[in-house]
């Protein structure tokens, strides 16, 4: 039988995963909020490292399908983030929100050096404000919206320990 905190977190998932390809496009940021990292970090601390880093993986192919340029770079950035934020769960997602915030944002700021390292694209200049300028907004921003999901997502979790 299937638990309420499985399909709560399966819905969430999705429907990051629905957000990515549906209000991302509209919104056309260039410091973009990235819900497939949002929705990684939210399956990630609630799975072992292993089966972080595997959906990590399928996560990134999800996103590399549409970047065939840099294939490859969003799997590689998603596994790594995934495994890590497993691993790194019990000393960051307690119970004090804002250290979930922190640790979105760390999330965020790891795939992107990761991702922007692997494709090879920028250099120089355009590597260093990515890194610098882009990359922390595209962060906060991200941190916010998953601060918001992860406050929502969490009150299914929290049953289980009463």
């Amino acid at each position: 039988m299937i638990s309420a905190r499985t399909v709560t977190l399966a819905i969430a998932v999705l429907g990051l995963l629905v957000l990515q390809y549906t209000v991302r496009p509209i919104l056309d940021w260039r410091a973009g909020i990235d819900f497939l990292v949002i929705a990684l970090l939210v399956l990630a601390v609630r799975v072992r490292p292993g089966a972080a880093a595997a959906a990590g993986f399928a996560i990134g192919l999800i996103a590399d399908a549409l970047t065939p340029e840099a294939f490859g770079a969003g799997a590689l950035a998603m596994t790594l983030v995934g495994f890590a934020a497993s691993r790194l769960k019990a000393g960051f997602f307690a119970e004090n929100i804002w250290l979930n915030a922190v640790f979105v944002f760390v999330g965020k700021v790891a795939f992107d050096v990761v991702y922007a390292l692997a494709e090879q694209r920028l250099g120089g200049m355009e590597l260093l404000g990515q890194l610098f300028v882009w990359t922390p907004l595209a962060a906060l921003a991200t941190a916010v919206v998953g601060l918001i999901v992860m406050a929502m997502v969490r009150p299914s979790f929290e049953r289980r320990h009463r």
